[in-house]
């Protein structure tokens, strides 16, 4: 039979093998290329999942957890804490802000501030906060996040 498809060029059966080899071709295509191996590497230091660097906003919650919080935005980077008592010193409160500015893990992406009231009579009197105390929060948060990256990896 002269002018049939059925064996010739475009018949069904060498259309179809030759469509399900294009398609196996693209998809074993996309599987080469460099294998990434990341078992001497960290997890990276700029993480952006949300505003701020992930690594310290988890640390700085963590740091704070024992006092009650009256904000947090992880996209803005901002935790404020309420007043806190410690129950050794009753007379004695303590307020803290943290900022988050960055999204790498940096020492100079993080600011922390605190403010400090004592009990004078019936009334909370503004005392000085010593910088040791802010520095101190600080390397608290910055060494929790830099433990939490470093698990991230599983090492």
């Amino acid at each position: 039979m002269t002018g049939s498809t059925e064996f010739g060029l475009f018949a069904p059966r060498k259309t179809m093998t030759a469509a399900v080899c294009v398609v196996a071709a693209l998809a074993l295509a996309g599987c080469g290329g460099k294998k990434n191996d990341v078992s001497g590497a960290l997890a990276p230091s700029h993480v952006t999942t949300i505003g701020v660097n992930s690594y310290l906003w988890r640390a700085s919650l963590d740091a704070l957890s024992f006092m009650p919080l009256v904000q947090s935005d992880s996209n803005g980077g901002v935790i404020i804490t309420d007043w806190y008592v410690n129950p050794d010193k009753p007379s004695e409160r303590v307020k803290v802000s943290v900022t988050i500015l960055d999204q790498d893990l940096r020492a100079d992406a993080l600011r922390v501030s605190a403010a400090r009231q004592v009990r004078e009579g019936d009334a909370w009197v503004g005392a000085p906060v010593q910088a040791a105390t802010v520095q101190k929060l600080e390397n608290v948060i910055l060494t929790r996040a830099r433990d939490l990256r470093r698990d991230s990896v599983g090492g």
